[in-house]
């Protein structure tokens, strides 16, 4: 049998530099916000040709309003239908609609096989995007209450506090991750974040369900036995959903970026798995040493 409970302080060490190092992160450097939260203009194109970085700068530099954009390279599809290297994403600020068609006619002329049948322009406003940000803060504000509610009905008050630690754990270490990386936060990295949220919490609560089961036969000076043998018990359980997971993200990762080729799915799912991997560590070595520390300090009372 691991023995969890007498590792917890190494657990809570690395929990601690990594949420440390996440807080750093966003204090110093802050977030790579996406346009779905500054506003700004975001075009698709599908060239259908081969095409070199330089070529692209080329084009659009007579354009102030691309100075600073960021582009990124996808797939796309090339006059054949098959997968390449074909596909652009250009993001940047606001772009009104003539400039818009003036910087599409320098692209046709550039490459007459750009696939207009493929082609996507996507206009967000910062308003837009702050309502987001509110929006999607209100609903994690909810969810917390709601789980602080059903985990103190279904078992008590110390067993909430554990569990909304350890998921505000997950949240702020996979959020400081993209800062430290500086990844781009969009609207499917906030449905990530709630999902991971959602996530999370379910694994806590079947180990929590264990440990009450266990701790009736158990006296109170043995809470931490009773603590370490339930996660043992639930370990593999944990594991193999993990893995199970894990698998049907990695597989989702392979395919939006070798068949879709779509970068903001490709956020989405690069937050699930860090999600899923710092959800189940959290819920084996974070919450449950947690609640048995609520414990200890009202036993010492």
């Amino acid at each position: 049998m691991i023995n969890f409970i007498g590792n917890r302080r190494k657990a809570y060490v690395l929990s601690a530099v990594l949420v440390i190092a996440g807080l750093v992160s966003l204090a110093v450097f802050g977030l790579n916000l996406g346009i779905d939260f500054t506003g700004g203009t975001v075009l698709h194109l599908n060239l259908g040709d081969d095409f070199s970085m330089e070529e692209i700068e080329s084009v659009i530099a007579p354009y102030e309003e691309l100075s600073g954009a960021s582009i990124q390279v996808v797939q796309g599809r090339d006059l054949s239908g098959n997968m390449s290297d074909e596909g652009l994403v250009i993001k940047a600020p606001y772009i009104e609609e003539t400039r818009r068609d003036q910087i599409m006619d320098a692209f046709r002329d550039k490459w007459p096989t750009l696939d207009t049948d493929d082609l996507r322009i996507e206009s967000v406003g910062a308003v837009v995007g702050s309502e987001l940000a509110g929006q999607a803060l209100l609903s994690l504000g909810v969810a917390i209450v709601l789980m602080v509610l059903y985990i103190t009905f279904r078992f008590e008050f110390k067993f909430a506090v554990a569990t909304i630690a350890a998921l505000l754990h997950n949240v702020v270490i996979v959020v400081g991750i993209f800062s430290i990386l500086q990844m781009e936060i969009n609207v499917p990295f906030v449905a990530a974040i709630l999902t991971v949220f959602g996530y999370s919490v379910n694994d806590t609560i079947v180990i929590f369900d264990r440990i009450r089961e266990n701790i009736r036969h158990k006296r109170k000076s043995d809470y931490a036995e009773v603590v370490n043998e339930s996660i043992n018990q639930n370990l593999m359980r944990s594991i193999n959903t993990s893995l199970t997971t894990l698998f049907v993200m990695v597989a989702l990762l392979f395919g939006f970026h070798y068949y879709i080729g779509s970068v903001d799915l490709i956020v989405f799912v690069v937050a699930l798995i860090m999600g899923v991997l710092i959800g189940t560590y959290s819920s084996i070595f974070i919450a449950s040493p947690l609640w048995l520390n609520l414990q200890e300090v009202k036993l010492k009372r």
